[in-house]
């Protein structure tokens, strides 16, 4: 994990990925608003990636 990254933030980003899947699956399905489902999900995945990025870990530095 990236120092001084709180895992309170990465927690609360996972948990808005979740929100933002959740409702843009929701959006598409119901056919009334797909544009925004569409970009909920967009939003979720960039979420998703930069999570992903923030947790890999950082090579130790030789001795």
């Amino acid at each position: 994990m990236m120092p001084g990254t709180s895992p309170l933030l990465l927690s609360l980003a996972v948990l808005a990925v979740f929100a933002l899947l959740f409702g843009g699956v929701r959006l598409i399905l119901r056919k009334t608003e797909r544009t925004k489902g569409v970009l909920m999900l967009i939003a979720a995945f960039v979420i998703l990636a930069n999570l992903w990025l923030w947790s890999w870990p950082l090579p130790s530095a030789p001795h």
